[in-house]
């Protein structure tokens, strides 16, 4: 699924490229390749916060709605498979995001939020876990990747969203498969956001195209990126101005 970018979330993440690409630059001048690949997953990953909300990267604790294209198209979606009742479980790979998706999510959609992350206790998640494959449980349930993307069984979910991605297919396809069980009787549909015209949009051409560099970086993280010249560098984080979504 494709989502524009608001034109602050487009100024913050053109900003965001102009001073970390001198900072790598810097570092390559210097000849220190440490500091370089450190600068590079830090740009990816702040790059990655301005493309799921502001807030997100700003950590300032404002308001979500109207500010970015991603949490206005899921809760599009989310309205509809409520409206249809379906259960869908949404991953982000940043817990700080679903703590803020959750009141929003509940208040816009007025309806409970279940969410699953790095510190809810063992107790607490098995009550989730069986509240959510209850007839008549919540229709929506958040997880961080990371806490939620193995070892449950949550059938009752016959749509995923992924808001952000790992760029790591085995991450991405483990998480999937807590609604893809033996026990899922329904198909399940599997959307993956991405803001196009950012390095998110040109991270999964290079996967998508190039399935033996997928195959390569099943057990690598994102640290392949790192190895890439400055000049590719430039090219993969290069806002294209068609994603900046119309006043």
């Amino acid at each position: 699924m494709y989502c524009p970018l608001t034109k602050e979330q487009a100024t913050l993440y053109q900003a965001i490229v102009k001073d970390a690409l001198a900072q790598v630059e810097a570092a390559q001048e210097e000849g220190d390749p440490m500091k370089r690949r450190g600068l590079v997953l830090a740009m990816l990953m702040k790059l990655k916060q301005a493309c799921n909300h502001p807030a997100l990267f700003l950590k300032d604790g404002s308001e979500l709605p109207e500010r970015s294209g991603k949490v206005s198209r899921l809760t599009e979606m989310l309205e509809e498979v409520c409206a249809e009742g379906d259960r869908a479980l949404i991953f982000t790979q940043f817990a700080e995001m679903g703590g803020m998706l959750e009141p929003h999510l509940r208040e816009t959609l007025n309806e409970e939020v279940l969410f699953l992350h790095g510190g809810t206790k063992a107790k607490e998640r098995d009550e989730m876990v069986r509240r959510f494959q209850s007839p008549d449980g919540p229709k929506i349930f958040l997880l961080s990747l990371k806490a939620g993307g193995t070892g449950l069984n949550l059938t009752s979910a016959n749509h995923v969203f992924h808001f952000d991605r790992w760029w790591n297919p085995a991450v991405e396809n483990q998480a999937t498969d807590r609604a893809f069980r033996i026990g899922q009787t329904r198909n399940v549909q599997v959307r993956k956001f991405i803001c196009g015209g950012t390095m998110e949009d040109h991270i999964d051409e290079m996967i998508e195209g190039k399935k033996a560099l997928a195959e390569s970086v099943l057990g690598a993280g994102e640290g392949w990126l790192t190895e890439l010249s400055t000049k590719q560098l430039r090219e993969l984080v290069t806002l294209r101005q068609e994603a900046v979504m119309e006043a």
